[in-house]
């Protein structure tokens, strides 16, 4: 039985990297906790940017899609060799483009800062809804941006 109320980092809980409509199970393994947990620091440095910035002090990052087991990720239509597979990747909502805008700069602001790389930054659209894949390896981050629709 999976802890939803594990806490990843001071905001996150496994439970909100993990949720799934599809209704099969999705439990990580011990290794891709710790790759959420690497992902949920950069979330919690987006979060107090964002509120330091432009928010109302205690916004949060909601997030659509975290970790899926390979089963969840065939039933949404991921890529086959999706970080959402090993925890690495995380579909962060946003309100808009500009929002999205917003949280990419934030996050290269972050990378740049820090002088650590992410694997994926990528903003996408399906028709009026936005949302960013974000994703971070333990190594061979390959710093890829783009914008899809």
């Amino acid at each position: 039985m999976m802890n939803n109320k594990m806490k990843l980092s001071e905001h996150f809980e496994l439970g909100e990297l993990t949720k799934t409509k599809t209704g099969i199970e999705n439990v990580p393994n011990e290794e891709q906790v710790e790759n959420l947990m690497r992902l949920c620091g950069w979330l919690e440095k987006l979060r107090k940017r964002w509120n330091d910035l432009y928010g109302e002090g205690d916004d949060p990052i909601i997030i659509n899609s975290g970790f899926r087991s390979p089963e969840v990720n065939k039933a949404v239509g991921g890529a086959t060799l999706s970080n959402h597979l090993t925890g690495c990747a995380v579909d962060i909502r946003c309100i808009g483009i500009e929002q999205a805008l917003r949280y990419a700069a934030i996050l290269l602001d972050i990378s740049d800062l820090n002088k650590e790389d992410f694997d994926e930054l990528i903003i996408e659209r399906k028709g009026y809804t936005y949302w960013i894949h974000f994703a971070v390896r333990p190594f061979g981050n390959r710093r890829r941006t783009n914008y899809k629709r």
